[in-house]
């Protein structure tokens, strides 16, 4: 009887994991299958200033490479990302870092990037282009919330539809508070700290 106990409770575990197992492994083609098609769109597109590809054949991590748009302070420089992607891709957004120290109002020092589309406006029709392309189209115009009053801020840029979005976002900053205040302030000095932040990646 103890015998038959131990090959019962044995048995029991391998069902369940059988049962688990291809559940995984199709959730896994099915991301798999989705970056091979962006991939193949990003080669096919041939978009210029932007590009990507699975670091050492691993779709889940990407490098990504945008260029500086022209009549910027970034034209001329070319920046580095990571893009990591979840198991449930396209439902959750990747981590997307700035690899390349950047100097801008939006992205912290760590290369932490503030952009809706990559938080709580995602979603599953967005893919890897539409993403550089949407970072690239901030590092010309960035959200710059600025500080008006202790619980207010105003957001400083060209585009009425986000002025209105600033006035429902009052808790938010610049992730970089003095990017932000040089931008339109002191733009010699912006370049000269952004020159020396993509120095570094040199050095």
């Amino acid at each position: 009887m103890n015998s038959d106990a131990e090959n019962s409770s044995n048995t029991a575990p391998t069902r369940s994991s059988k049962t688990a197992g291809p559940s995984s492994i199709n959730a896994g083609q099915s991301v798999s299958k989705r970056l091979q098609a962006e991939l193949m769109q990003l080669m096919m597109s041939s978009t210029p200033g932007i590009s990507a590809f699975p670091q050492d054949g691993n779709l889940l991590s990407w490098t990504g490479t945008i260029k500086g748009p022209e009549d910027t302070y970034y034209s001329g420089l070319t920046f580095k990302l990571s893009l990591e992607f979840p198991s449930n891709y396209p439902m959750s957004p990747p981590t997307v870092l700035f690899t390349t120290p950047m100097f801008h109002p939006n992205v912290d020092m760590a290369g932490r990037i503030c952009l809706d589309i990559l938080k709580d406006k995602w979603s599953a029709v967005y893919n890897v282009q539409s993403i550089l392309l949407s970072l690239q189209s901030l590092l010309g115009e960035p959200n710059k919330f600025v500080l008006t009053t202790p619980s207010k801020f105003r957001l400083v840029n060209y585009s009425p539809y986000k002025v209105i979005q600033a006035n429902k976002s009052h808790s938010k900053s610049p992730l970089n508070g003095q990017a932000a205040e040089l931008w339109d302030k002191d733009p010699k000095e912006y370049r000269r700290l952004l020159t020396l932040r993509h120095q570094q990646a040199e050095d």
